[in-house]
């Protein structure tokens, strides 16, 4: 048939024959005579003739393929290109954001913030994971804590024994790259605090300090030290200060704890920090046989942990619990938080060998190796600590627990 004799198309609105050399054609792929185009609008972005228009919050139109980009406030419906995530919420723009009040512990927009002692306002995930009501009243208070501050009993008191957020500069002993921070919680009569907070003080030197620590009740202190390589401990600790400290009358129980500092430094890459992480959550048995308790509210190791062990180990930490058995909140560490305390020079030295021994063989763990010689298991492990003498109190302590093969 000739060309000529060809039916010019029809506009899709009116239905009229145009030739379509006349034709405008919609974002939607509509063809349509002049006339009608001009009752469609336009997008504002790229001007083409749109019948679906998303209104964006700077109060301009855009087509269905301009707005692909852009995301929408679950508030006022527009589109945007910036939204913001809010706890117990859904994702809004700049302007609704400001309706909402930022969580003062993770940072994040929140739909419902509560209180807590001091007058800071946190959001509800972080209300349920990391706060309580005081014992006293119903003040909201850290875990850790016992009472809030206005029903606080009175503590003992020494001058240097510093606030509970002291944080001085570090001072690094030893050789790194792996350097290790102790926390080690005691308790102690009121009789002798003094004599126990001057007797550290004198042990301790420039490589620690003192803090209180409202969970150590009724009375006692938390030793911390200052980053430290294995070998540095091992050697220059004074261990000889913890049975000063038990024939002072100092002591330990299941509500305090030893929490291990491993410098972020230490580990060759995020590659090395999922092996160390998936090492430490898949042996839960054998480590906390090894740590001498298993603590579901001070450290526990959930699925959920579990689950995002790649996104902590790629400085992924949104919504991270503070109280897991590996703490990936902290800027520059990851907090080992299993272990019970002691003031038996070889459970603590065992504590810091294990934090140090870990991360040292899973710095080369191969996937031949776990594939072939089940590297992942904790046999594989103690076989390789056998073999390494200056992780002896790690050994020893294993072999007590039966936990050494």
């Amino acid at each position: 048939m000739p060309a000529s004799t060809l039916a010019d198309p029809l506009c899709e609105d009116c239905s009229h024959p145009t030739p379509t050399s006349e034709l405008v054609s919609t974002v939607e792929g509509e063809p349509l005579c002049g006339d009608c185009a001009e009752d469609v609008p336009r997008c504002d972005q790229c001007a083409n003739y749109s019948r679906e228009r998303a209104l964006t919050v700077d109060e301009t139109y855009l087509c269905g393929e301009c707005v692909l980009d852009w995301s929408r406030c679950t508030d006022c419906d527009h589109y945007t290109r910036h939204v913001t995530a809010v706890v117990g919420g859904g994702e809004v723009c700049g302007g609704c954001g400001e309706n909402y009040t930022s969580c003062s512990d993770c940072g994040y927009l929140a739909a419902d913030t509560s209180e807590v002692c001091g007058g800071s306002q946190v959001c509800a995930s972080c209300a349920d994971e990391d706060y309580h009501e005081c014992a006293a009243c119903y003040t909201l208070v850290l875990r850790e804590d016992t009472y809030c501050q206005a029903c606080a009993p009175e503590r003992s008191w020494h001058s240097k024994v510093h606030s509970w957020d002291h944080k001085p500069s570090p001072r690094f002993h030893g050789q790194g790259p792996l350097y290790l921070g102790l926390e080690l919680e005691i308790k102690t009569p009121s009789g002798v605090f003094n004599d126990a907070v001057d007797t550290a003080l004198d042990h301790l030197g420039d490589l620690g300090y003192l803090k209180e620590d409202s969970s150590i009740s009724p009375c006692g202190f938390e030793l911390v030290t200052h980053p430290m390589s294995y070998a540095y401990a091992r050697e220059e600790f004074p261990w000889q200060l913890l049975n000063r400290l038990r024939l002072l009358g100092a002591y330990t129980d299941e509500h305090v704890g030893i929490h291990v500092h491993l410098s972020r430094a230490g580990f060759d890459s995020p590659a090395h920090i999922y092996r160390w992480l998936k090492f430490v959550y898949r042996n839960e048995t054998a480590v906390t046989t090894l740590a001498r308790r298993s603590s579901p509210e001070w450290a526990k190791f959930s699925a959920e942990a579990r689950s995002r062990l790649w996104e902590y180990a790629h400085g992924t930490q949104d919504y991270a619990a503070r109280y897991e058995a590996v703490n990936v909140r902290p800027e520059h560490t990851f907090e080992l938080r299993v272990f019970a305390s002691s003031l038996h020079p070889q459970q603590v030295q065992a504590a810091l060998a294990f934090a140090a021994a870990s991360v040292e063989y899973t710095r080369h763990l191969s996937a031949a190796e776990i594939a072939r010689r089940r590297g992942w298991e904790w046999t594989a492990f103690t076989t390789w600590v056998r073999s390494r003498p200056h992780y002896s109190p790690l050994l020893a302590e294993m072999e007590a627990l039966a936990c050494a093969s």
